[in-house]
């Protein structure tokens, strides 16, 4: 089953940068679509960039545009995002979701345990 693990996160200064990743040992991520999201305390998870398996197209949440961006690491074997220029509102903890079709209506979603970022002076 796939396990998906990430890290990078941490404390950062407002107008700062950092550099998530999201793995899966001993796997391929390429047949996988993968996004990120983010949850911070007393809200509901949210959308914030995802990356398809197909034609690697990405979308982003209208919040991080210009500032974020999804691509893969294909050295690293790893879907990384990079967020720059961060703001207080991108505080909270980030969950890497890997997502594979079984068929065209069916698929499995797949859970990272997140990582937090906080951004603060």
């Amino acid at each position: 089953q796939l396990q998906l693990v990430e890290s990078g996160g941490g404390l950062v200064q407002p107008g700062g940068s950092l550099r998530l990743s999201c793995a899966a040992p001993g796997f391929s991520l390429d047949t996988y679509g993968i996004g990120w999201f983010r949850q911070a305390p007393g809200k509901e998870r949210e959308g914030v960039s995802c990356i398809s398996s197909s034609s690697g197209s990405t979308n982003y949440a209208d919040s991080v545009k210009g500032r974020y961006t999804l691509f893969r690491d294909n050295a690293k074997n790893s879907v990384d995002l990079q967020m720059n220029n961060l703001k207080a509102e991108d505080t909270g903890t980030y969950y890497c979701n890997g997502r594979i079709y079984v068929n065209p209506t069916n698929w499995d979603d797949y859970w990272g345990q997140g990582t937090l970022v906080t951004v603060s002076s």
